[in-house]
């Protein structure tokens, strides 16, 4: 298995990856998530009653920021001349709560699959913390790659269940 791990050394010791020798290739990468809470936290959110300000404007945002702040946060990640980031947030009143999607796009030696999650981790915890005066009961959960394309390991999609490599 340790022959699997790319970020591991043959001595066993953690390390960055050489992408010198990979062809550039478009890449896209598809993360959500999503945060529960109590009816009336949404509730206010939507209304933009929260003293903080727009909650999903602001999510959105941090969202975009940290993507491209991936590689400073995540020791063995690449910087990536990212090209596109997306991050929408929507209101779910059957969970309550809102749920979060991150698009990330680039041209380039390796994927952008962190990035995605990355925004999608932010947003949500930028949600709690602009709405944490009213309920700190809040739950981020259910944070994963939705859908992976381009690269040599072939494309993966979480939503038909199509994976093309283990």
């Amino acid at each position: 298995m340790a022959e699997d791990l790319t970020h591991v050394a043959s001595n066993g010791e953690a390390r960055m990856v050489d992408v010198s020798a990979k062809p550039d290739t478009d890449r896209l990468a598809r993360a959500t998530g999503s945060i529960r809470m109590q009816p009336g936290t949404l509730t206010a959110i939507l209304n933009a009653e929260l003293k903080k300000g727009d909650v999903l404007g602001v999510a959105r945002i941090a969202g975009v920021m940290a993507a491209k702040k991936t590689s400073d946060l995540i020791p063995l990640c690449h910087p990536i001349p990212i090209t596109d980031v997306q991050v929408s947030l929507s209101a779910d009143p059957a969970l309550p709560g809102i749920r979060c999607e991150a698009s990330v796009r680039t041209t380039g030696k390796t994927g952008v699959e962190m990035e995605a999650l990355t925004a999608v981790s932010v947003a949500l915890l930028t949600v709690y913390d602009m709405a944490k005066a009213l309920d700190r009961g809040m739950e981020i959960s259910d944070i994963s790659l939705a859908q992976k394309m381009g690269g040599g390991r072939g494309d993966f999609s979480r939503l038909v269940g199509d994976r093309s490599t283990p």
